[in-house]
């Protein structure tokens, strides 16, 4: 799981896209710039493949505000999805 508390990647994501993977989820954060300003993307998909080998279909996205709270929510989300489709995860574990 994703400590809230320790999870400071908003300077890191202002210059490059971050990505990790926990137990069978991978994920990346990313800074997304759009009329109104910018925006967090956070991406999921499950192992094996990278992100630029994973098919679209298997990516679920959601954004945020690009805001120290908004890294806060996307951990959040994160460890939400993490426990909701913890099936899949498994899955995608064995077949790695």
């Amino acid at each position: 799981m994703i400590d809230k508390e320790k999870f400071h990647v908003l300077n890191y994501v202002k210059k490059e896209e971050y990505s990790a993977s926990m137990d069978g989820m991978r994920y990346m954060l990313k800074k997304k710039e759009i009329e109104e300003g910018s925006r967090l993307e956070v991406i999921i998909w499950p192992e094996p493949y990278c992100y630029a080998k994973t098919p679209e279909e298997k990516k679920q996205r959601r954004e945020f505000d690009f805001t120290p709270e908004g890294v806060t929510k996307a951990a959040q989300w994160l460890n939400e999805q993490y426990l909701e489709q913890k099936p899949l995860w498994e899955l995608s574990k064995k077949m790695s």
